[in-house]
């Protein structure tokens, strides 16, 4: 589940950031991120292409492929993918494809943990994997770069996209056959402790910088 916004300072060119999320679980923290970002500067911080429910639940029934175009819609004119992190949030099969679409567009890569957040009956949720730890990307013997993720603790092919994929040039590549998690290419933050609220902006700017957005 995701939502978009722009990131904005007045000395650098605006940035749209696409935010991937577990909807169920988590969207009274994630609406927490995205109202203290938007009243900040209410002039500058407007909600752009928010997926309610109802929008993502009626996508779902039709099947993966709805799913899927609605995502990459969602994507279009991002530059910044944040993955909010609670206690499930690695495993969602539509956050994995959130973060594969981000590889393929070359958005850079952000990852908030929200589990300090508490949610609507006044609860903390248990801290959840880094999802970008739960995907990777290898290098075949031809030398193009496929992506991986995690099944039960063993790195496999990455089956809802199979297609070779390009990294942005100051990213590193992988040895052949060797997969390197998508955690390297991005920082880590909390969002409480590191006091999200007021440094969102700049974690925006740095994981754009990553990839000369």
């Amino acid at each position: 589940m995701s939502n978009i916004f722009e990131a904005i300072n007045p000395q650098i060119k605006k940035r749209r950031v696409y935010f991937s999320f577990h909807y169920q679980n988590d969207i009274w923290r994630v609406n927490q991120v995205r109202n203290s970002w938007r009243y900040q500067q209410e002039n500058d911080r407007e909600a752009e292409g928010f997926f309610d429910g109802s929008i993502w639940e009626s996508s779902r029934r039709t099947g993966p492929d709805s799913l899927k175009t609605l995502i990459r819609e969602g994507m279009k004119n991002t530059s910044v993918t944040c993955i909010l992190v609670g206690a499930e949030t690695y495993g969602r099969r539509w956050v994995r494809y959130e973060v594969a679409r981000s590889i393929i567009k070359g958005n850079g890569l952000l990852v908030v943990k929200i589990h300090r957040l508490k949610n609507q009956t006044g609860y903390e949720s248990n801290p959840g994997p880094n999802p970008l730890d739960h995907m990777g990307i290898y290098q075949i013997d031809d030398g193009r770069l496929l992506l991986a993720e995690k099944n039960n603790g063993k790195w496999v092919r990455y089956d809802d996209y199979i297609q070779a994929v390009t990294l942005p040039a100051s990213w590193q590549r992988p040895m052949p056959n060797t997969v390197l998690p998508l955690s390297i290419y991005a920082r880590e933050y909390c969002y409480v402790t590191n006091d999200g609220q007021q440094n969102f902006n700049v974690w925006v700017r740095h994981a754009a910088g990553m990839t000369g957005t």
